[in-house]
């Protein structure tokens, strides 16, 4: 080929600058994926770094070293005063001639497989600078390299064995220990026979409907609630039923007033900062649902996944608490503020529920138990309180930025609540513009609003807008850009 590829590089490496990874790797990556695809084929000539560099907003000395990588793993051959050609080191010589390359599968499968729109998730990926989630810490809080140090310790230790063996079930050092954290944090009484500990919410929730919920169960949820266990009970054949909500949470003599005793299989619902409202139940509703479980004989899923992130002298009593999970189930967090890879979930319920439950593990793969007793030598030697401490102090100092900017900016253009709980803030507007058009205007400024942040329908026009993952220079930015987006929309449909 005598003549460089006419290709343009922008369209087959983007370069994220957020990523750990150096910038000259991320080329090397993706260009060697690019070879993979047959976007780039052997034997073209590549243009010079110079050029390279220029689309790509890149040092050309980066382009060097993304360049000297690729020949080095193969990926490209450069041949003093003719230039830098591609080669694809995966097609295999036979009998001289090279063997096509393998081939990625096609675009659509030529065989039927069952669809689930019900399983659809309303989240965008993120290529904006500036991004707001539905509410997500900032992982870089407490730094990975203290929860890699408890791994180290636990991988080096030469008895692999503790006083609390690892079985089938789990770690029990590690139920032991966060049974005693959670009996110390929340007030419970509780054996670690009582406890069962999932990877991800998404896990317990599908446990749960497998558990729980027959085709055509009546599961009643708030009328703005969370998608994600939502669309888990849907799919297993339960009929979603919605109960309003206002500034005490969801409106339990409406539940009396819509059904009969015996027609409710659960009621979900997060009692300390209801999705998306950040609004909690009062004491009085807690009381009178626990009194429609037993009279109308139905369980309560109580997900309780926003403790850690709301203030001692804001934490009223769980439904669980007050009930002793005759009639309610509890699921929470721990170290929701840790790396992801760090977390944990757990249900609490009868032990007979968690046996049976215990069977579905399986299917989700063995847990993993060398970050269940990195976790509990967290708790051991106290270090999560200390964590506690750290991650509450940023958020609240974060909370009370993001509230003063948006007072700031949108004055008295908005309405809402510094919530007590959660990381979000739900934010209703005045006046009445299409959330949708607004999306589109600040992504075209390079901040991204995703779908599951917005809310619009005839009575509600509102964002629930996460503040913890944002530093004091993106949440500056990102409560700019919004305002004026908000108000050239609000000028055009105006004028």
């Amino acid at each position: 080929m005598s003549s460089p590829v006419s290709i343009g590089f922008h369209s087959i490496i983007k370069i994220d600058r957020r990523k750990e990874d150096a910038i000259y790797l991320q080329i090397v990556y993706q260009f060697i994926h690019a070879v993979k695809r047959n976007l780039l084929e052997e034997g073209d000539l590549l243009p010079g770094s110079r050029k390279i560099a220029e689309e790509l907003s890149v040092h050309r000395k980066t382009i060097v070293a993304a360049l000297a990588e690729l020949q080095e793993q193969g990926w490209v051959k450069i041949l003093p005063n003719r230039g830098t050609f591609v080669k694809n080191p995966e097609l295999i010589g036979t009998s001289g001639s090279a063997i096509e390359a393998f081939r990625q599968p096609p675009d659509f499968a030529p065989y039927f497989f069952r669809k689930e729109l019900i399983l659809d998730m309303p989240i965008s990926e993120v290529p904006e600078r500036y991004y707001f989630t539905d509410g997500t810490p900032d992982y870089n809080v407490i730094g990975a390299e203290e929860l890699v140090r408890f791994y180290s310790s636990m991988v080096k230790r030469k008895k692999k064995s503790d006083d609390f063996p690892t079985t089938t079930e789990g770690n029990l050092f590690f139920r032991d220990q966060l049974s005693y954290y959670l009996n110390l944090t929340r007030g419970f009484h509780l054996s670690r026979n009582f406890l069962l500990p999932i990877a991800s919410r998404e896990q317990i929730f599908s446990i749960l409907s497998r558990l729980l919920i027959r085709p055509d169960d009546i599961v009643l949820v708030e009328n703005l609630s969370y998608f994600l266990p939502n669309m888990i009970f849907s799919q297993a054949g339960a009929k979603l039923k919605t109960i309003p909500v206002d500034a005490e949470g969801m409106i339990v003599d409406k539940i009396g007033d819509q059904f009969k005793p015996g027609e409710i299989r659960c009621v979900y619902l997060n009692t300390r900062c209801q999705y998306p409202t950040t609004v909690n139940l009062s004491e009085r509703r807690k009381i009178q649902l626990l009194q429609l479980a037993e009279q109308y004989n139905f369980i309560i899923i109580e997900d309780d996944v926003d403790f850690e992130s709301s203030f001692f002298k804001e934490k009223g009593e769980s439904l669980f608490r007050k009930n002793g999970g005759n009639r309610v189930i509890y699921t929470g967090a721990f170290g929701s503020f840790f790396d992801p890879g760090f977390q944990m979930n757990f249900l609490i319920a009868p032990q007979d529920l968690l046996e049976e439950g215990k069977k579905y593990l399986n299917i989700f793969g063995k847990p993993n138990f060398m970050i269940e007793k990195t976790l509990g030598e967290i708790i051991h030697q106290g270090d999560i309180f200390r964590y506690q401490r750290k991650f509450q102090k940023t958020i609240a100092e974060r909370k009370e930025l993001f509230a003063q900017l948006l007072l700031r900016h949108f004055e008295d253009k908005i309405r809402f609540e510094v919530p007590a709980s959660g990381l979000a803030f739900w934010i209703q507007f005045n006046t009445v513009v299409s959330l949708t058009a607004l999306q589109e205007k600040v992504r075209s400024q390079g901040l991204l609003l995703p779908s599951n942040c917005l809310y619009q329908n005839k009575t509600v026009t509102a964002l629930r807008l996460g503040f913890a993952h944002l530093d004091e220079q993106s949440m500056v930015a990102t409560i700019s850009l919004l305002n004026v987006a908000y108000n050239e929309l609000v000028q055009t449909s105006t004028s």
